[in-house]
């Protein structure tokens, strides 16, 4: 096959013309620095360096020599995988957004239909759409978060990131459930808090609910349900999703807020305040120490120390006096 047989179907793979003329060029020529690429492309090396580091990164091509000053082809199987996928996540999010703006046009010339109220999303396709509308927020994201997942492992890289523009505020309700399970606490829930997250707990949650901007909210069931019924209610503007957003606002001004860092003025400690979190959230002994890492024993003279300092009687007031002195 020629360069100019192959171009085409590289560029429909989405890779642009600078990565399509370098790849070509390597093809032809085999291993190569970048300053020969540049040469036998006559191109500017601020060109043809990040252009080959796409390659790279795209599994297209790999380094070798002395500093990994030399690059060539490798076997490209696993490369176009990656761009496949790629191409398939951005068709999928054109779809979704060319839907959106028709919904948009149907709304404003005429009623919206019933049957257009709530989309339902089933098997593989969940983990993929709850990733698209995280990143398809502008200002906001409200959610009760409750297990189980749909998406593997803990760490929420699409939040982590939004938060780190600071384009988007999140405010998240969570159940007791999920700060009780040590991986998802240490790997989700703190470093999301500790990057800008707004979090409260309750002891349980209604539903599974992600509230995008004013657009529309996925619904799943908590865990007691859904061993038997996996699926995923994506709800667009209506009445429905009005109710939605005041079911998370009346959880949100119930909850109790949470913090995974050192934030608590004198006299709570760190460890203190979350330990106060875990109580007021319905934590038990057991769970609060495993969350700390410490023994109950521990647990119990950080308690008695509180309730001390507080006089309370009991850990009820106890927790009530933490909310109000504003402890947590």
């Amino acid at each position: 096959m020629s360069d100019g047989d192959l171009a085409p179907h590289l560029s429909r793979l989405g890779l642009p013309d600078d990565e399509i003329r370098a790849y070509l060029y390597l093809l032809r020529t085999g291993p190569s620095t970048i300053d020969q690429v540049s040469i036998g492309l006559a191109e500017p090396i601020d060109i043809v360096t990040p252009a080959v580091r796409t390659l790279v990164d795209a599994g297209l091509v790999g380094t070798g020599g002395v500093d990994g000053r030399i690059v060539t082809p490798v076997p490209p199987a696993s490369g176009l995988q990656i761009l496949s996928r790629r191409r398939e996540s951005e068709l999928e999010q054109a779809r979704v957004a060319t839907l959106n703006a028709y919904d948009t046009f149907r709304r404003a010339v005429s009623p919206q239909r019933t049957d257009d109220l709530i989309e339902v999303v089933t098997g593989t396709a969940i983990a993929q759409r709850i990733q698209q509308m995280e990143l398809s927020a502008r200002k906001e994201i409200r959610r009760l978060d409750s297990p189980p997942y749909f998406t593997e492992g803990h760490v929420n890289n699409a939040e982590l990131e939004q938060l780190a523009r600071g384009d988007v505020t999140y405010k998240v309700v969570y159940a007791r459930a999920a700060i009780e399970d040590p991986g998802r606490y240490a790997q989700n829930v703190q470093p999301c808090v500790a990057a800008g997250e707004q979090a409260r707990v309750l002891p349980e949650v209604p539903v599974k609910l992600t509230i995008v901007d004013q657009q529309f909210a996925t619904v799943s069931l908590p865990v007691a349900e859904a061993d038997v019924n996996r699926s995923l209610l994506v709800v667009r503007p209506s009445s429905l999703l009005s109710a939605l957003i005041g079911l998370f606002e009346a959880s949100w001004r119930l909850a109790v807020p949470l913090h995974a860092g050192a934030r608590a003025p004198s006299p709570v400690q760190p460890i203190e305040q979350r330990l106060l979190g875990l109580l007021a959230a319905g934590a038990n002994d057991d769970s609060i120490a495993r969350q700390l890492g410490v023994s109950r024993r521990t647990v119990f003279r950080h308690l008695q120390r509180l309730m001390d300092h507080a006089g309370a009687t009991s850990r009820f007031q106890l927790a009530v006096h933490a909310v109000r002195h504003r402890w947590i």
